[in-house]
């Protein structure tokens, strides 16, 4: 339960221990994370130089399979493109390939006009979804320079909207906005890009409102929406008659209390969506590299990519001990 409803006494609240119960399954994902087998397919090789268009002009070189190629190394080791075209070149002298390996300035030009699929991972029936944002640092002076000269932080920010399946740690859906974006406008276009059923959708308090109930309707009218309401929240008109789900909520809250509806509509799993986020910075990286918005949005699409490959190769089962 959250620390903000026992503030009184939360000092006295022990720190929650967990124990991964299948830690071999888990060590060897940990270790395959760091496996440098690579099998490129006969499609990708005819594919990874594009063919002539017959128009005016120097023909590309490269298709944007090869430039994707770098972009996910680059994520998945977090090196440079100087870096990055080092270790493709070598892989593909090592693989006995004679393709072309772009250098790092066409790596780095062609990123922001990459065309990345919008499918991140799929889902066999209806599926849970937790959306949530968080901030990714573009740049500014590094707290060290603040330390010892002092001023003020010029950072500019973006933020990663994530659309994740709790049951599995992968992400359904991402975009990445400015932060004038506010989240319950990016509802909508996170769930067009799933392209399965949903069957539940949780959020925190920042996404409560009518307006996020009938996005959600309209995508998925079965779906169940489970967003806490504000503490100045108040029932609809036609709460008598036809209760609507905010409706629902607002009363069990009224009749169990707060921690009680958390418990009955099990709203402890929205957690798993910042959890997500956490790998995600941990993984990839709490800032973009890319300083233009086109480019940073290919590279944060990029980077969910990425994280769900690792997350595919095994994810930590725990159990709460005490």
């Amino acid at each position: 339960m959250p620390y903000k409803a026992n503030e009184s006494r939360r000092h006295k609240i022990p720190k929650a221990r967990y124990r991964v119960e299948n830690w071999a399954a888990y060590d060897a994902a940990l270790r395959r994370r760091g496996d440098l087998t690579i099998w490129v397919s006969p499609e990708a090789i005819a594919a990874w130089t594009p063919p002539a268009t017959g128009r005016r002009g120097r023909p590309s070189r490269y298709s944007d399979i090869a430039i994707e190629a770098g972009l996910m190394l680059r994520l998945a080791f977090g090196r440079p493109w100087r870096q990055t075209e080092g270790l493709l070149d070598s892989l593909m002298r090592l693989l006995g390939l004679d393709l072309p390996v772009p250098d790092h300035t066409t790596f780095s030009r062609r990123r922001a006009n990459l065309e990345v699929a919008r499918a991140l991972a799929k889902a066999d029936g209806p599926v849970t979804v937790v959306i949530d944002s968080t901030g990714l640092k573009v740049f500014g002076t590094g707290e060290w320079h603040l330390e010892k000269h002092g001023g003020t932080a010029r950072r500019a920010w973006r933020k990663l909207h994530l659309a994740v399946a709790p049951d599995t740690g992968a992400i359904l859906a991402s975009a990445l906005t400015t932060t004038d974006d506010g989240d319950a406008s990016l509802v909508g276009p996170l769930l067009d890009q799933i392209a399965g059923p949903i069957g539940t959708v949780l959020a925190d308090g920042a996404y409560d409102g009518e307006p996020i109930y009938r996005t959600v309707a309209a995508r998925a009218p079965e779906a169940e929406v489970i967003i806490p309401p504000r503490a100045t929240a108040v029932p609809s008109d036609t709460a008598q008659r036809a209760p609507t789900q905010r409706d629902r909520h607002i009363q069990m809250i009224a009749e169990r209390g707060r921690l009680g509806w958390q418990r009955a509509v099990q709203y402890g799993r929205r957690s798993l969506g910042e959890v997500a986020m956490m790998r995600y910075k941990t993984l990839i990286g709490r800032s973009l590299r890319a300083r233009s918005l086109p480019a940073q949005k290919v590279e944060a699409a990029v980077g969910c990519t990425v994280l769900n490959i690792m997350t595919s190769l095994g994810m930590p089962i725990s159990r709460k001990v005490a």
